[in-house]
């Protein structure tokens, strides 16, 4: 059964100008996704940037307000839930933020960031929080007399530690984890990327995890979709999509992978141009201004996600033609 289920959303901004403020078009970030999320399970967007995950990823907790679409948790549409609803609900959905240095109010102790999680919620008395805060602290690896000092005082992967533990007050179901690690060193990565691991399988957690870094897609995630412009370009388990990817984007982007050996004759592609506006997204495929293997009808047709194979989807005129 999927813990979350997101059918077609879509989240445009307003682009206005004048003395008036007219309204004069519409940025397009998330342009009808869907995608379902099993519980326990980890569900990756990828993208470059400028594709509109990390817009997806805070609409799907509703801190950007979607324009259209269903969000569907636990078999409740977040849509419909006023402030008060979204609020208590929120503690059974959280947010993993990318900038371990900015995400923390440096005038709060550790203890103070932690605290308030669990004061907001009223989740335990204000003589248990301390000990709370010492069993986040222990969970995520690091030791209780962290706790009254202040995130200046750590190293980026122990903020972000501080940042996963500050998630986990509130006992969650599912976290969305905005490129978790993309701050950190490599070394760094591994160690909180094992510790997530861990706690997914501890805790029975379900992650939207949103990343560009496919190497580090490949680790963590059961189910990857690639983003292009807004919209999902192909989907499908982790390790098919790896190894034989279908849309020209999705094997652009693999073929940018470092790897091990340097003796390596991997053909590189090399995508011509920058990604288009979101503002004024080209006709049909959107990625065909991009794509070496274009054909004149992907100008003009849009084409829709196509199962190709068990659980593997494309949107491809060219490699998922529809049947």
């Amino acid at each position: 059964m999927s813990l979350l289920s997101v059918e077609n959303l879509v989240v445009h901004f307003p682009v206005r100008r004048g003395v008036l403020a007219r309204t004069v078009g519409h940025v397009r970030a998330v342009d009808g996704v869907s995608f379902a999320i099993p519980q326990g399970k980890t569900l990756a967007l990828v993208g470059e940037s400028g594709s509109g995950k990390t817009t997806a990823g805070r609409a799907i907790l509703r801190l950007i307000e979607p324009t259209g679409g269903r969000i569907v948790f636990d078999g409740v549409d977040l849509a419909s839930l006023d402030g008060g609803a979204m609020r208590r609900l929120r503690k059974r959905a959280q947010l993993i933020f990318q900038d371990p240095y900015g995400s923390l109010n440096p005038r709060m102790t550790v203890y103070s960031v932690l605290a308030e999680a669990l004061a907001v919620h009223q989740l335990r008395p204000r003589a248990q929080r301390r000990d709370r805060v010492y069993e986040l602290l222990e969970l995520v690896g690091l030791p209780p007399e962290t706790a009254d000092r202040y995130p200046n005082e750590f190293s980026g992967g122990q903020r972000q530690r501080i940042g996963i533990a500050r998630a986990l007050a509130v006992e969650p179901e599912l976290i969305v984890a905005d490129e978790p690690v993309s701050a950190l060193d490599v070394s760094i990565q591994a160690q909180i990327l094992n510790l997530l691991d861990d706690l997914q399988d501890r805790l029975g957690l379900t992650y939207l995890f949103i990343g560009h870094d496919l190497s580090v897609v490949r680790h963590i995630a059961d189910t990857v979709a690639v983003m292009y412009l807004g919209r999902i370009v192909e989907m499908g388990p982790v390790e098919e999509v790896f190894t034989r990817p279908i849309h020209p984007y999705t094997k652009a982007l693999l073929s940018a992978v470092p790897v091990a050996d340097p003796a390596s004759n991997r053909h590189r592609i090399l995508l011509e141009g920058d990604i288009p506006s979101p503002l004024n997204p080209p006709s049909g495929c959107r990625f065909h201004p991009r794509c070496g293997d274009c054909r004149a009808e992907c100008k003009t047709a849009d084409p829709a996600l196509e199962t190709v194979r068990d659980g593997h989807q494309a949107a491809c005129l060219v490699h998922a033609p529809r049947q």
